[in-house]
């Protein structure tokens, strides 16, 4: 009985542990797939809720691959509204006011709207990734780790980013 609850993540202890090591790692994976500070700090929580929720049945040992699947299928749940945002949120025009010309202006946002749509256009598998290795600057191991994939899957994956990147960004100039 004493393994038991050793083992899993029901105590308090525990738990903060497990949430003081992993909840940054959480927050940014989330931040790279949505790309909102908020949704991500929120999709944290909630990831932690069902850790809680669900501690009796998850040992200690796999609490962090349990909140990485969690994390992904928040993730996965949520795509589809954050794709609609976005896809708003560029159709309609934004309007800032600096000390710049027009035409810098425009071009700097033609530029940042292009390459926004070059990101959100790689698959969300090659934009995860990416960010994760270019933002978060989590090795190849680390972030096959945290997807629940080879370090192969993960080379390959950033390959088809870097090089829909490069096309689309060779298409702007």
């Amino acid at each position: 009985m004493e393994k038991e609850l050793i083992d899993n993540v029901c105590e308090e202890k525990i738990y903060k542990r497990v949430y003081d090591t992993y909840s940054e790692g959480i927050n940014n994976y989330f931040y790279y797939k949505f790309g909102n500070r908020e949704m991500a700090e929120e999709s944290v929580q909630e990831a932690f809720i069902k850790l809680w929720e669900n501690c009796r049945k998850v040992p200690l040992s796999n609490a962090k691959s349990y909140l990485y699947t969690v994390a992904n299928n928040l993730s996965l749940n949520r795509y589809k509204h954050k794709k609609v945002v976005l896809r708003y949120a560029n159709s309609v025009p934004q309007q800032t006011e600096n000390n710049q010309g027009p035409d810098y202006k425009m071009e700097e946002q033609e530029f940042k709207l292009k390459l926004e749509r070059a990101i959100q256009d790689l698959s969300e598998k090659q934009r995860t990734a990416f960010l994760l290795h270019r933002i978060d600057e989590k090795s190849y191991k680390e972030i096959a780790e945290i997807l629940n994939i080879s370090v192969k899957a993960v080379e390959k994956r950033m390959q088809k980013a870097l090089q829909s990147l490069r096309e689309k960004i060779e298409a702007f100039k």
